[in-house]
């Protein structure tokens, strides 16, 4: 048997007025879906321990089979084990956001986008490269990664520092935040940072264009390496991993999973759902598991974008869960299939929600009863809760 698990990361939400009470999951049309709802098994799945941040990193570790409250030390540290970073001892890695933030009377700061405009890759390692020549020391080295988001490894001394996710602040003022990195050597990092970025030609380019420059970086998600035992040691099966985020290869850098890169995958609207479902069935062939996991749905509901989210959920609807259900069927016969999302990320609060997301569970072969509670895929999910951690 093959087995797939789809995961269009933040697609659950809350009852939009403009909508007619209606979350952007309920609206979308979403047929592939909602046809596997109506003839599989249909649950509401809780995915975020207590206690813990409703992170995409927690919420996708208990998808993948682990117990974040046994291994969990970090969003960065799984980033890193993307690309490839082996972290030391007394090393601590950091998520390191190109953001936007605007500077008010005393020094106030306000986080205006924490993307700086979804900026793309090609621009944003001119910008890395360029703080990587000032600030790489023997304590501190920074890689670039895809988009906004990049990795700061450092063995400078940072106890009891606080972070926050950016995301989590948009409009806000966030100058009690960054107050917290000025008691450390990072304060000072950060600020040099600035000077690099105020006057790179890439930020003039963008001002003059009407784009969000990168105007400064924002360290969170720090930890050291984890502990996780690969998956196959855990349930005996190998898998193959799909996204285009960093976080998630992480995870499968851990599971001990083969991490596939699609070219042209994005993490975005704009993202390669052709190559993505193209890959999921190739890899079929060569693995018991597949985990397929798509961003755009959560990137449009961290901005509060009702159209783009639900444009997102379609696609991820259309473009992903019926090319692979389809292709995996007819290149693999028996098929047990899985379409989760890993948190909620409502418009209204734009960032992420920790409650039970719905969930369908679909066998190739039938022979399941059906849910008889609704041909729709939506936040109400079934009448049973796993708790899967």
């Amino acid at each position: 048997m093959k087995y797939i698990i789809l995961v269009g990361d933040g697609m659950a939400g809350y009852p939009i007025d403009e909508l007619g009470g209606r979350t952007c999951l309920e609206a979308a049309a979403t047929p592939e879906m909602d046809g596997l709802a109506a003839a599989g098994e249909l649950y509401t799945l809780e995915t975020v321990p207590k206690g813990m941040p409703p992170g995409s990193d927690v919420a996708n570790l208990s998808l993948a089979g682990y117990r974040p409250e046994e291994c969990y030390t970090g969003r960065a540290p799984l980033e890193a084990a993307s690309m490839r970073v082996s972290l030391g001892p007394a090393e601590t890695a950091f998520r390191c956001n190109l953001v936007t933030v605007e500077r008010g009377p005393g020094g106030a700061t306000r986080m205006i986008d924490y993307s700086a405009g979804h900026i793309g890759t090609g621009e944003a390692a001119e910008l890395i490269a360029a703080l990587a020549a000032a600030l790489n020391s023997d304590a501190v080295t920074l890689r670039p990664g895809v988009s906004y988001r990049h990795l700061l490894v450092t063995t400078l001394c940072h106890d009891g520092l606080e972070t926050v996710p950016p995301h989590d602040h948009i409009g806000q003022d966030v100058s009690r935040f960054r107050a917290r990195y000025d008691l450390t050597p990072l304060g000072a990092l950060i600020r040099r940072a600035e000077e690099v970025l105020r006057h790179h030609p890439v930020n003039r380019r963008r001002r003059q264009k009407g784009l969000a420059p990168a105007n400064s970086i924002w360290l969170w998600g720090e930890g050291k390496a984890p502990k996780m035992r690969r998956l196959r040691d855990m349930y005996g099966v190998s898998g193959a991993l799909i996204s285009a985020v960093d976080l998630l290869k992480g995870i499968g850098v851990y599971a001990g999973m083969e991490v596939i890169d699609v070219p042209g995958a994005t993490g975005y609207l704009d993202t390669n759902y052709h190559g993505k479902a193209e890959a999921a069935v190739a890899a079929l062939a060569r693995h018991d598991l597949v985990f397929v996991h798509v961003e755009a749905p959560d990137e449009a509901g961290h901005q509060g974008l009702r159209r783009e989210k639900i444009r997102a959920i379609e696609d991820f609807d259309r473009k992903i869960v019926g090319p692979v259900r389809r292709g995996a069927t007819a290149e693999h016969g028996h098929v047990r299939m899985a379409v989760t999302c890993d948190h909620f990320t409502p418009l209204a609060l734009r960032t992420h929600a920790a409650h039970p997301v719905p969930l369908v569970i679909h066998d190739s072969r039938g022979g399941g009863a059906g849910t008889g509670i609704s041909a729709k895929f939506e936040e109400a999910g079934g009448i049973d809760l796993i708790v899967i951690y």
